[in-house]
């Protein structure tokens, strides 16, 4: 079905006119006691259109409607076990009485608002679930929507089939109907350029935008100097031969190389390496005279993770295609899968006729290695992550465990320095961090629990095959509290 994303700040009346059948309040970082926290407007609740908080969400239902929202002296964060305290009409009926979900929170729900019950608890979470159903407001403390609350989208699924009487007949096939005509609406007669990178984001903005207006559109692929082994020659011979768009490929590295030098900030990396990108686009379209629009494939986690659908969400990291492009752009940007998460993509590139090499393709960060470098970022620190990283995503090809993992990677450890013994010599070589995780949509990421012996082949071929490297680490750190990437 289709949602549309809206500000906390939207007013009752701005709801009531866009006729949802359902709302729901999403999770975020604040606490309902502090200054400058997200507030619904109250006539919100009064609108007889079915509710569900999500987190914070759940927390703002109690905390406006006479609740209490407890302030704790200890968060809850990953995996929890929840029990069920009450008969409830959003859990799944088939979920046992005390099963797995996904926690995120400091603070925790202690007393619910006159008219509501609590069906659920966790060991720091006194109501981790409530419910009005004659006002149709339901809250859960625990986020629904990742793949590490096993049942978690069957309460999804409840709460608007049941709840709210929504039937789920919303397709992919509406999306490409959709953005097709909006994008030549858009574009008109003129041109668009894409900034390409071969990962499954920006091919499938690309493929869909070719679909739109075919030849007016120009594919740039900036090749950085930061891209994994063998990445951009795959590039050139999938579009330029395969696909048959234009593709423009313009060898930027050493550019790339000489504005990171020195820089050590994760931050002014991804700015730095986004402006660059950009101003190469520009410098590429002075052939295309009516080139006024850059097409990117920036998701809805990007604009989440970067401030929120109006800036006023907690900045995770600028992304490359959102927190990294210059204030004065000429481009007209083009993004027509910013409401979608990755799945979505995915299933879009099908329906697109992509083929599975590219549609399966990892995620890869715009910044490229350049963000999985912990230090400086030289030609030397690239090229010795990448074939560390070619290491890690060969093993775990050869034992099959490509399509179970949604992302895995090497990181470097450029600015540390380990003692060890190699050849009977001692050796102060750098640490290198595999990591790889499970998820749904990258908003949430569990570590993927690797058989030992694959680590281990890796590791050695690590130690043996990469010069500079004499210790490899795995990282068992879940998102949160972590991110995926490093920087």
């Amino acid at each position: 079905m289709f949602s549309e994303i809206v500000p906390a700040s939207v007013s009752a009346a701005d709801v009531a006119s866009r006729e949802p059948l359902a709302i729901v309040l999403s999770g975020g970082p604040k606490s309902v006691h502090v200054d400058g926290a997200p507030r619904l407007d109250p006539d919100v609740y009064d609108l007889g259109v079915p509710i569900l908080g999500i987190c914070y969400g759940a927390q703002l239902i109690a905390h406006q409607l006479g609740g209490v929202v407890g302030r704790s002296s200890r968060g809850e964060y990953g995996r929890a076990l929840m029990t069920h305290t009450g008969e409830s009409l959003v859990l799944p009926i088939d979920a046992p009485a005390t099963h797995e979900v996904w926690m995120s929170h400091f603070d925790a729900i202690t007393d619910v608002p006159d008219g509501f019950v609590a069906t659920a608890s966790t060991a720091d979470a006194p109501v981790a679930v409530l419910e009005h159903d004659e006002r149709r407001i339901y809250g859960v403390q625990f986020h629904p929507e990742v793949m590490h609350s096993p049942f978690g989208m069957k309460t999804m699924a409840r709460f608007l089939h049941e709840r709210a009487g929504i039937e789920p007949d919303w397709t992919m096939g509406s999306v490409i109907d959709e953005q097709v005509g909006a994008i030549r609406e858009l574009v008109g007669n003129g041109r668009a350029i894409c900034g390409l990178s071969g990962g499954v984001d920006s091919s499938v903005a690309a493929m869909l935008v070719h679909r739109a207006i075919g030849h007016q559109l120009t594919c740039v692929y900036v090749d950085t100097g930061l891209m994994r082994k063998g990445e951009s020659e795959q590039v050139v011979e999938t579009f330029r031969r395969t696909m048959g768009i234009e593709l423009i490929h313009v060898d930027a590295g050493d550019r790339f190389f000489d504005r990171l030098a020195g820089v050590v900030d994760p931050e002014d990396k991804r700015k730095i390496i986004g402006e660059l990108f950009v101003r190469i686009f520009e410098e590429n379209s002075g052939g295309l005279t009516d080139a006024a629009f850059l097409v990117q494939g920036t998701l809805y986690p990007d604009l989440i993770e970067s401030g929120g659908v109006d800036g006023t969400a907690s900045v995770i990291k600028s992304h490359h295609n959102v927190g990294g492009l210059p204030a004065d752009m000429t481009l007209q940007l083009i993004e027509p899968l910013r409401d979608l998460f990755k799945d979505e993509v995915r299933k879009l590139g099908h329906e697109l006729g992509l083929p599975d090499e590219i549609v399966w393709r990892q995620p890869f960060p715009g910044p490229g290695l350049g963000v999985r470098i912990l230090g400086e970022v030289t030609r030397q620190s690239v090229a010795t992550l990448r074939q560390a990283d070619a290491i890690v995503r060969e093993e775990l090809a050869a034992a099959g465990l490509e399509r179970s993992i949604w992302q895995s990677f090497a990181v470097l450890a450029a600015d540390v320095r380990s003692v060890g013994v190699m050849g009977d010599e001692r050796t102060y070589g750098h640490p290198v961090i595999v990591r790889a995780v499970t998820s749904d949509d990258a908003m949430t990421a569990d570590w993927a629990r690797l058989p030992y012996d694959v680590l281990e082949t890796i590791s050695q071929r690590i130690v043996n095959e990469v010069a500079g490297v004499n210790r490899v680490a795995y990282d068992v750190t879940s998102k949160p509290p972590g991110t995926i990437e490093w920087e």
